[in-house]
């Protein structure tokens, strides 16, 4: 077993998975907050129009199974379809077995459980420190950027370590969109997928070892960020 797993920890291949799996998390994290902020404004505020098909679409990669939920992606956004055949045209942006599939792919898969948390924050900060900040004259950006976000920091950062969690773990969605085409969209969730497939168990312990690894610093860098802070 020790020795499957230095070898698993030792072979050149893991490099590209685990470089490419750091790469699409950091720009996933960047996007959630901007994101989750962004949606979880919106979704806070009271009935507007569309504001439910806009909560349906931000949490149904809770509820639909990941594997379906690539399925259509890939034909929403196949270089064949209407909407992919724009983006390439256009854009030269190919979101089918590329590493920006892969980013849609793990955005997707985790934003929900960055915005549910952060909308029931706001609209809750929103009653009380919102309203107090707008008797007091302040502009609708300037309570949001000054009161409302510093009060749902720890909302912010649960959001994010579960968006980032779930991401790391996505395999679904990744493969439909991504492939699984190795030295180019085979993540470590991927790899772990590969080697059950092959029977390589050993290494596929090794690395879930270190993707959990991987969540827990996560949690533990933003955890210490995560106290409310009144302004």
């Amino acid at each position: 077993m020790l020795e499957a797993a230095w070898s698993a920890l030792a072979d050149p291949a893991l490099a590209y998975p685990a470089l490419l799996t750091a790469r699409v998390a950091a720009i996933t994290l960047v996007v959630h907050l901007i994101l989750g902020l962004g949606l979880g404004w919106a979704l806070a505020q009271p009935k507007w129009p569309g504001r439910t098909a806009l909560d349906i679409a931000v949490t149904l990669p809770l509820v639909f199974p990941p594997l379906a939920l690539g399925f259509f992606l890939l034909l929403l956004l196949g270089r064949r379809s209407l909407l992919g055949g724009w983006l390439d045209q256009h854009f030269g942006l190919s979101l089918i077995f590329t590493v920006e599939g892969v980013i849609l792919a793990s955005v997707i898969a985790g934003l929900p459980l960055v915005v549910k948390p952060i909308e029931a924050a706001i609209a809750g900060v929103s009653r009380s420190f919102g309203e107090a900040s707008r008797t007091l004259g302040r502009s609708e950006w300037s309570t949001f950027t000054h009161v409302i976000v510093p009060n749902i920091r720890g909302a912010i950062v649960a959001g994010l370590v579960l968006g980032t969690a779930r991401s790391l773990g996505e395999v679904g969605i990744t493969l439909m969109l991504g492939g699984n085409i190795m030295g180019k969209t085979n993540t470590m969730s991927l790899e772990i997928y590969n080697a059950v497939f092959n029977s390589e168990y050993p290494r596929a312990i090794v690395l879930s070892g270190l993707l959990g690894l991987a969540s827990i610093a996560v949690f533990v860098i933003f955890r210490r960020n995560s106290r409310p802070v009144i302004s």
